[in-house]
């Protein structure tokens, strides 16, 4: 009877570990540009706004492609859209081992941004797996194929070193092939999943006007959007306001990112267990001390560092919580173009932050102003979703 239960339960185990997989090699090819961004920029005599622009079109395009992804996952199903996403992204991959110049580069970059679209996927295709009091978990271990940036960040610039740059592209891209490969051969679609019927169009229009879409998009966009935003400038925070090494600052940073990854399992099984409401609502008011007390620190004192950590993991408990309602609170034939507008809300979230980062420490000299934001918009968001969530629906 064991058995036979192990392997009646087995395909919904397997699909998560597909799917967790798959996410960290496409996020993976989606992040090969920005440990290498200052040797093309040598190497291609690149000006800054042209370097920017190379870095920034993978994000941009990860960001807002997770719209119509979304909309292609709830039609096609969460197996077909890995395959598809992840041979689509082998190609650019494959592609930065034979361009040679800033023209052929920038069309690469875009293509690459289809891998960050592949989030997306799975939220939809994991949930049809498992039922709702389990979801928040399992999305949260789901969530965890986000390092796939941190390994980029940490991989990348030690293979192309070791190995050459032609070769380690060789590999990745061979990686997500693989993963393609896998999918076909042991994915499958939850036995209770069914394609999405009617408009995607018409579909897309009930997503956004279905309440969870616009409340999560927006705790998404603050949560999530921070998390971007410190990873994109913490090591600059870190060297110009404290007075740390480079590589110390970005070895911190990166600390802080996997922290925050890791904390979304933890914040999708806080949900199944008390209630994502709650756990939003308390990670908000934690993000808004935290960001305040961090405001007035003029040092990167043992209370300043604690600090910070702490700060990273409430806004990977809310990230988490934010995916965990999202998968127990929207109908499944329209969960993929929900998922696909909050995720897109999330990446467009860290863009503005490092700007106002920038001009405050231009202007005032200091980062504190930009923290103080934070904690004020944390708080802001804190009110509204008190007011917006009821009871009976959250």
């Amino acid at each position: 009877m064991t058995k036979l239960k192990h392997t009646k339960t087995n395909p919904k185990y397997r699909a998560l570990i597909l799917a967790i997989l798959a996410l960290i090699i496409n996020f993976w090819a989606w992040s090969l540009l920005s440990p290498l961004g200052t040797q093309y920029g040598t190497e291609l005599a690149l000006s800054p706004l042209q370097l920017s622009l190379l870095l920034a079109v993978p994000v941009i395009i990860g960001s807002l492609g997770r719209i119509p992804l979304g909309m292609i996952t709830d039609k096609i199903g969460g197996r077909l859209a890995f395959i598809i996403v992840s041979l689509l992204t082998s190609l650019p991959v494959f592609g930065l081992a034979i361009v040679d110049g800033f023209d052929s580069l920038l069309i690469v970059a875009v293509l690459l941004g289809i891998g960050g679209a592949s989030f997306v996927i799975g939220v939809p295709y994991i949930s049809a797996w498992f039922e709702p009091k389990r979801r928040g978990l399992v999305i949260g271990l789901y969530s965890l194929g986000n390092a796939g940036t941190a390994l980029s960040g940490f991989l990348t610039p030690q293979l192309t070193e070791t190995i050459g740059r032609d070769l380690t592209y060789v590999i990745i891209g061979t990686l997500l092939v693989i993963i393609a490969i896998l999918f076909m051969t042991l994915g499958q679609n939850a036995p209770n999943w069914k394609p999405s019927s009617g408009s995607s169009l018409a579909r897309l229009k009930k997503a956004i006007l279905f309440p969870v879409t616009l409340n999560m998009s927006i705790i998404y966009a603050l949560t999530f959007g921070a998390i971007v935003a410190f990873g994109v400038y913490l090591p600059v925070i870190l060297k110009e306001a404290y007075g740390i090494t480079l590589i110390d600052a970005a070895a911190r940073a990166a600390g802080f990112i996997l922290l925050a990854t890791l904390a979304k399992p933890v914040g999708g099984w806080l949900s199944d267990k008390i209630g994502g409401r709650h756990i939003i609502k308390l990670s908000l008011l934690a993000i808004a001390l935290l960001a305040g007390f961090i405001a007035f620190q003029p040092t990167l004192a043992i209370q300043t560092t604690i600090a910070y950590l702490s700060l990273a993991f409430m806004l990977g408990v809310a990230s988490g919580a934010v995916f965990a309602q999202v998968s127990k609170l929207t109908p499944p034939n329209i969960m993929g173009s929900v998922t696909g507008i909050v995720g897109a809300a999330g990446g467009l979230g860290g863009f503005l932050p490092p700007l106002i980062l920038g001009l405050t420490y231009q202007y005032a000299e200091s980062y504190g102003p930009a923290l103080i934001m934070l904690s004020l918009s944390a708080l802001i968001v804190l009110l509204y979703v008190s007011f917006r969530f009821k009871k009976n629906s959250y």
